[in-house]
């Protein structure tokens, strides 16, 4: 394992909530650290004494600006310097990137030892296509920055995922089924790596009215499918006929869930006319 570490800018890439994820070489980077530029040295502190080290550490975080990044860039002209997040990758879904652009601009090396990242994670084992897909960090807080952003993205083949805390979720989720589609596939997943871990799938319908009361703990990855092709072929006749079908495999919800998923169609049309179906049959 590499111990001798060029002066630059490391991005270290830490724990998501495991922190038996390290990898050896985050490990061999922190140790050669002169200085380990942090969000919270609370957190970064546990995983440093996980690893039996003891670093200078100094703050770089949101609020963090010009006179910060000088310093660091400064000590990476003489020295190692290591820059890691709470959780995960750093850049992704926070301000690194001005630090890396500005150490490139001085000339300073910037290297980086991958690993563990939240949003790449939650999407591999949600079952939601992986071929395409757009990673858009947290929502705006105010309901019409956050509905712009939406209908953005509404049209896009792609994935999309968003992180998201627990007390905006059902709110979240409620919007997104209005502007995107109650129909359209989606994950929530949340507390990555640890001991309860949990991925809930359903169309963004379901899961809004699954969290519209239920605020849940930790860390969350919310993922929406990309929009289903619509068949203009359809007739009334193909989505009765699908409807009948799934009724003999599935409750009324999910059938009608499924068959507004096959056509694009709105699942609460659909649900109701399902009911219709089976009352009559």
């Amino acid at each position: 394992m590499q111990t001798d570490f060029s002066p630059g800018i490391y991005i270290v890439a830490t724990p998501i909530g495991n922190l038996a994820d390290v990898s050896a070489r985050a490990a061999a980077i922190l140790e050669a650290a002169d200085i380990v530029a942090v969000e919270d040295s609370r957190v970064t502190a546990k995983l440093l004494r996980h690893l039996g080290l003891h670093k200078p550490m100094r703050p770089y975080h949101d609020h963090s600006g010009e006179r910060e990044r000088d310093d660091l860039i400064a000590a990476a002209q003489q020295g190692v310097v290591a820059l890691v997040s709470d959780a995960g990758t750093p850049l992704i879904s926070d301000p690194g990137y001005k630090l890396v652009r500005a150490a490139r601009e001085a000339g300073v090396m910037v290297s980086s030892a991958p690993g563990p990242n939240a949003a790449i994670m939650a999407l591999s084992i949600s079952g939601l296509p992986t071929d395409r897909f757009l990673f858009a960090g947290f929502l705006p807080t105010k309901e019409k920055a956050r509905a712009d952003i939406l209908t953005e993205f509404k049209p896009l083949r792609a994935t999309l995922i968003f992180y998201e805390s627990g007390p905006r979720l059902g709110r979240t989720l409620a919007a997104m089924a209005e502007l995107l589609g109650g129909s359209r596939e989606a994950a929530v997943a949340r507390e990555l790596t640890k001991r309860h871990e949990e991925v809930v799938t359903g169309s963004l319908g379901d899961l809004a009215a699954q969290y519209d009361a239920q605020t849940p703990k930790g860390e969350i990855v919310l993922m929406v499918g990309p929009p289903v092709e619509q068949s203009v072929e359809a007739s009334e006749d193909d989505i009765e006929a699908a409807l009948l079908e799934a009724l003999e495999r599935l409750p009324t919800s999910k059938a009608a869930g499924e068959v507004a998923q096959r056509f694009g169609l709105d699942r609460k049309e659909l649900y109701v006319r399902a009911t219709a179906l089976k009352s009559r049959g």
